[in-house]
């Protein structure tokens, strides 16, 4: 016989800290070391992979979220569009397609292409749609939707395979995610530590209740300081990248990222939900861990093409 809920304990906010860490841990450590195995066929392969998987499934449970709060979407022709997307940009960025180095404005053209092709797309769904009477909602949440999570994803693959001058370190794109996604989520774990000690004054209560401005401070405290000693120890490795550049980058990425922790906090509050999913122990689903990655993607990837490479 299954124990009742409420017998079951609560863990303590270490425990969830701790899985949390061990969560993200895992994955990335996954990911990382076949980005860094030497082999094209393993780092490219097993990367666009699990990218399009974590898009794919995030994307499942914007539409969930959605579905939760009564609003209507076309989940299969979403779904679908998500991983066009992200295939045809890793296809782009890795050269098989179109310029042989992956040019940013070539990648910039595939995707605002296929945008346009899929609003359009849409527009052809609703018309042939013999159920659906809520198009402008479904049309709208869709297209946020594969906006929300593939595209804003996809960043994560143009700072990886981004094409650097002649004579950059080798591995320069892989070395910038692994510091994109660092300090991204040393931010998360310092929120969390700093807020979890000492927080008492609530950031926004109504749609965080757990967020505080301590936990905030401890996010830019310790995401910035994350920021300095990767570069202290990779910054060989790193196209244009000083100590100043580090504590600017440190301080935006921690910003943004508990932004898109609080625009998560948001959809989930709306559609009473307290997670987005349960695959990762201490965190959630896919949503809860990308949340902070989602909006630092593109803040990295601008930074890098138009203030360390231009």
């Amino acid at each position: 016989m299954s124990e009742p809920a409420s017998a079951i304990p609560t863990p303590s906010k270490a425990q969830v800290f701790l899985r949390r860490l061990a969560s993200t841990a895992v994955l990335w450590t996954v990911i990382l070391t076949a980005l860094f195995s030497g082999i094209r066929f393993i780092s490219e392969g097993v990367f666009i992979l699990l990218i399009a998987l974590l898009a794919l499934a995030g994307l499942v449970e914007f539409y969930g979220i959605a579905e939760k709060r009564g609003m209507a979407s076309f989940k299969i022709s979403g779904v679908i569009g998500g991983l066009l997307l992200m295939v045809g940009t890793f296809l782009n960025v890795t050269g098989h397609l179109g310029t042989a180095n992956g040019s940013p404005a070539r990648v910039n053209d595939f995707e605002t292409g296929f945008l346009i092709l899929f609003v359009l797309g849409l527009c052809v769904r609703q018309f042939v749609s013999k159920r659906n009477v809520a198009g402008i909602t479904a049309i709208a949440t869709t297209l946020f939707g594969l906006m929300y999570v593939p595209w804003l994803l996809n960043f994560i693959q143009k700072i990886s395979f981004f094409p650097f001058p002649t004579g950059s370190p080798v591995d320069a794109g892989k070395y910038f995610l692994l510091y994109f996604i660092l300090v991204t989520k040393f931010s998360d774990m310092g929120a969390y530590a700093v807020g979890s000690l000492i927080g008492k004054h609530k950031m926004i209560p109504r749609i965080s209740p757990g967020k505080t401005w301590e936990g905030f401070g401890g996010a830019i405290l310790v995401s910035t300081s994350a920021s300095l000693a990767f570069v202290y120890f990779f910054g060989a490795k790193m196209v244009g990248m000083n100590y100043l550049h580090a504590i600017i980058l440190g301080v935006i990425l921690s910003i943004a990222a508990v932004i898109g922790d609080l625009i998560e906090s948001l959809f989930k509050r709306e559609a009473g939900v307290k997670d987005s999913g349960k695959l990762f122990p201490g965190i959630g689903g896919i949503l809860d861990l990308l949340d902070s990655l989602l909006f630092n993607a593109p803040l990295m990837y601008l930074y890098l093409r138009h203030v360390l490479v231009n």
